[in-house]
């Protein structure tokens, strides 16, 4: 049997557009730096010359649909709640059943802290499965202790060929699947490295494939690149539900977790978080500590009612109790000086 015969083809990150040579600016949306090297194998070809296409038999399919109206949408029964506060409300109330979150971020900032820590909280009812292709079961079970997280119900492989991956995730049905990262995954019959357009795009879209056909919620890491944007086809970002960005200054404790994309919920929500020795604690709960340990006393604090209203709750100095809890907010101000030098 002849082997595929390879080429190489140049694809823009932004919207898929692929060329035989380098361009510096995408015909298709016009994006500027942003066509990459990408190897892939052409398809076979007929007798005639012409690519081989499967044949269709006519009336022949597999699928069977349901009526619309037996599709459940209770609250218990088409969401997980993850006892995570600040990420259940960034993800509008809970991980909807089926769905594909895609969480990207700066090395080091903590997106596998968070995600085996939402493993442990979610496997005290549910089965997890967590997959890495970064590092070895050791390692995830060093970090699994240093954080105190629940084991019993988390099962763990270490394994980057997606096929693999997909035909254990069929086989142990779990309640959720974390994939840490898609860039090291790589689909086999695929004819490029890890990390590359192609198999990134081949690898989200058989991943999401196995989570809306088993109705699996799955998490994916991705990797960030020097502007920001989490690294791959931007297509990888369309066929997602939900896009988070796990930000910070590495050099401060505080992490702040924002949907740049949500299905099931809104985008104006943040998290916040307190990296610390055990793990990311909900900043909320870390604020109100400081205040207790400190005996910071208020100046008022208001509530802003459904109405629209703001109603005083505390007044000047009383102490803050644990029934309302401030939102911590970060002012940045330029203040330039006057003909005098003065601020």
């Amino acid at each position: 049997m002849p082997k595929d015969k390879l080429k190489t083809i140049y694809v823009c990150n932004q919207c898929g557009e692929t060329s035989p040579r380098w361009l510096g600016r995408c015909p298709s949306c016009g994006a500027w730096n942003t066509m990459t090297e990408d190897v892939v194998a052409e398809p076979a070809k007929s007798s005639s010359g012409r690519a081989a296409a499967p044949v269709r038999v006519t009336g022949q399919t597999s699928l069977k649909p349901l009526k619309l109206k037996n599709v459940s949408t209770t609250e218990e029964k088409s969401r997980i709640v993850t006892g995570i506060a600040e990420l259940d409300r960034v993800l509008g109330g809970g991980i909807v059943l089926g769905s594909v979150i895609l969480i990207g971020g700066e090395p080091g900032i903590g997106k596998s802290t968070i995600l085996l820590q939402l493993c442990g909280e979610v496997s005290r009812t549910r089965s997890v499965l967590y997959v890495t292709g970064e590092e070895s079961v050791r390692q995830i079970k060093l970090r699994a202790v240093r954080l105190d997280v629940p084991q019993d119900n988390i099962s763990i492989v270490a394994e980057s060929d997606v096929d693999e991956i997909c035909g254990l995730i069929e086989q142990m049905k779990p309640d959720l699947v974390v994939i840490d990262s898609i860039q090291t995954m790589r689909c086999t019959d695929v004819a490029s490295s890890s990390g590359t357009v192609s198999q990134v795009k081949e690898s989200s879209a058989r991943f999401l494939n196995v989570a809306k056909t088993n109705e699996i919620p799955t998490f994916i890491v991705g990797h960030v690149n020097k502007d920001g944007a989490i690294a791959g086809p931007k297509v990888m970002e369309h066929i997602v539900d939900t896009v988070l960005y796990f930000e910070g200054d590495k050099t401060l404790p505080y992490r702040v977790l924002r949907a740049v994309k949500n299905r099931y919920g809104s985008t104006n929500e943040i998290g916040m978080f307190d990296m610390t020795g055990q793990g990311l604690e909900e900043f909320k709960q870390a604020l109100l500590e400081i205040i207790r340990k400190e005996q910071i006393y208020i100046e008022r604090l208001y509530d802003f009612s459904e109405a629209g209203k703001i109603q005083l709750i505390r007044s000047k100095g009383q102490l803050l109790s644990e029934e309302y809890v401030p939102e911590g907010i970060e002012v940045k101000a330029y203040v330039p000086q006057d003909i005098y030098g003065r601020l």
